[in-house]
């Protein structure tokens, strides 16, 4: 199995991109940690015992910043072979509230945050005809769900965006991997209702670093997601705008 030795997880202070990056320093790698919460990456490069931490404190949607961070953190890894796009948001939505204020947080976070680094990797994995680009979207963006429009319509975004990069960098042997999860015990959800099938952070990580080291395409965490998706796609929408999801 290909081992990741360089790689960045945006995205990395809580929930998904702190057991993402914990379990890659476990693994003997050198991580770095961008986000904006600096103590709890500082408490994850503190408890490092194989790997090197490198904690860089970031708010995604300071855009401009983009291209020189990422320069900088290339150099200060010595490389790139991984980059993970974790990065998101999804705040509660009231079935009649209609905040352009929430909406537009989430499309910026879960979205244009994720052009603006997947771009810069991009770019270089082209060059080096190498690398992989992660990105974690979400069973959300399968269809268009009334409870929250905007977090569902950013993670198709993102989707969309992923495969399109997927088709253009397959030829240079670079590998781009759609991570769409369902729910995970994180702040993201919790104390929310209807959830089912919870799984940790921990193993949501695990089976995220087994899909980029394969290189796989679209990869529903836990993988009986996809089978839920493949239901939930055949409803029509007359049918689908009635349920309550």
């Amino acid at each position: 199995m290909k081992q990741f030795k360089r790689t960045i997880v945006i995205g990395a202070s809580s929930g998904i991109g702190r057991a993402l990056a914990e379990q890659l320093l476990a693994g003997g790698a050198s991580v770095a940690l961008v986000g904006r919460n600096r103590e709890a990456m500082d408490q994850v490069r503190a408890k490092a015992s194989l790997g090197a931490a490198h904690v860089y404190q970031h708010d995604v949607m300071h855009y401009s910043e983009v291209p020189a961070l990422f320069q900088q953190i290339a150099h200060d890894l010595g490389g790139l072979d991984l980059i993970i796009y974790n990065s998101g948001v999804m705040p509660t939505v009231d079935e009649h509230e209609y905040s352009f204020e929430k909406d537009r947080e989430m499309i910026e976070i879960n979205v244009l945050g994720a052009i603006a680094w997947l771009d810069e990797a991009a770019k270089r994995f082209e060059q080096t005809k190498s690398g992989t680009i992660v990105g974690i979207s979400s069973i959300a963006g399968d269809r268009g769900r009334r409870g929250n429009p905007a977090y569902g319509t950013s993670k198709a975004a993102l989707t969309t965006f992923l495969e399109a990069f997927r088709n253009r960098l397959s030829q240079f042997g670079v590998k781009v991997v759609t991570i769409k999860p369902g729910f995970i015990d994180t702040e993201m959800v919790r104390g929310k209702p209807g959830l089912f099938w919870l799984i940790s952070p921990e193993r949501a990580a695990s089976i995220i670093l087994q899909a980029a080291h394969r290189g796989k395409s679209t990869v529903y965490v836990p993988g009986r997601w996809r089978f839920v998706s493949l239901i939930l796609r055949c409803i029509p929408s007359f049918i689908f705008r009635h349920l309550p999801v």
